[in-house]
C-alpha cells in the first residue's frame, strides 16, 4: 500500500523502457487495486505481465470493502497473490480461507502466487517443516495436478519480510527443496519439477544473483524494491 495512480504510472513508464528488451524472464508486477485498471491500459503490447494483490474468497455478495476475483480478472489481471505474509499475519487469514482463494482463482483462470512461510519463533523453535508443511498442503487441498501447473508458489520467510533481513542463499534453498519434495508428494515429480518456486524476502540487486543461483529458486517475489525502477530493473536482469 504504496502508490496510488499517478505514482504507479510514472513507475510503470519508467520501468517499461528498462526492460523492453527483456525476452528471457517473465515479469510480472502486481499494482494495488486502484491503480489496476489504469496500468493494466499501460501495459498492453508490453512483457510485463499484470497481477493483484489479493483477491476475495467468495465470488460475489454483500462483502463490503472486497474485491473479487472476477472484477480484477476483467481490469486484465493474469494474476493472483494469494496467502502473502500480511494477509496471514496481519490479517489472519487463515489456510482454509487461503484455499478458497486459490480455488477463486483458477476457475477465473487466474494464476494463484500462492505464498507459504514461517515467522522467526517458528524457525527458532525449529518447527520450519512443520509448518511449511501444513501450509502447503492445507492450501492445496482438492487442487488438481492440472491445476497446480497453472500456479506457481512463493516462499516467504515472515522474518525477512520489509525487515531489510533476508534468509541465506541456502537457507532458502533447503525450504524450496521442502516445498518441492511435498509437491511431488502430493502430485508427482514431473509436477514438482515443473512447478515455480520464488523466494520472497528482501530481496534486492545485490542478493537476487546468489538467490538465483540455487538450483530450486526459480524467480523472486520482490517487496520495497520493486517501487525503484533501477533497482527492479537490475533484479530482472541480474
Amino acid at each position: 500500500m504504496n502508490l496510488g495512480i499517478e505514482d504507479s504510472v510514472r513507475l510503470v513508464e519508467e520501468l517499461k523502457a528498462k526492460v523492453k528488451d527483456v525476452s528471457e524472464t517473465e515479469i510480472l508486477i502486481c499494482p494495488s487495486f486502484v491503480a489496476l485498471k489504469k496500468v493494466s491500459s499501460l501495459l498492453k503490447k508490453s512483457n510485463i505481465e499484470l497481477g493483484c494483490q489479493n483477491i476475495c474468497s467468495e465470488e460475489k455478495g454483500a462483502f463490503t470493502g472486497e474485491v473479487s476475483a472476477a472484477m480484477v480478472k476483467e481490469v486484465g489481471c493474469k494474476y493472483a497473490i494469494i496467502g502473502h505474509s500480511e494477509r496471514r499475519h496481519v490479517y489472519k487469514e487463515n489456510d482454509e480461507v487461503i484455499n478458497k482463494k486459490i480455488k477463486i482463482a483458477l476457475a477465473h483462470k487466474l494464476k494463484p502466487i500462492f505464498c507459504v512461510g514461517e515467522t522467526l519463533a517458528e524457525r527458532e523453535a525449529g518447527k520450519i517443516n512443520e509448518i511449511i508443511s501444513s501450509q502447503v498442503k492445507n492450501g492445496l487441498r482438492d487442487i488438481s495436478k492440472d491445476e497446480i501447473l497453472k500456479m506457481v508458489i512463493a516462499y516467504e520467510p515472515v522474518w525477512a519480510i520489509g525487515t531489510g533481513k533476508n534468509a541465506t542463499p541456502l537457507e532458502a534453498q533447503e525450504v524450496h527443496v521442502l516445498i518441492r519434495n511435498l509437491v511431488k508428494e502430493l502430485f508427482n515429480e514431473k509436477v514438482s519439477a515443473e512447478i515455480r518456486i520464488l523466494y520472497g524476502g528482501s530481496v534486492k540487486p545485490d542478493n537476487i544473483k546468489d538467490l538465483m543461483m540455487q538450483s530450486d529458486i526459480d524467480g523472486a517475489l520482490v517487496g520495497g524494491a520493486s517501487l525503484k525502477a533501477d533497482d527492479f530493473e537490475k533484479i530482472v536482469k541480474f
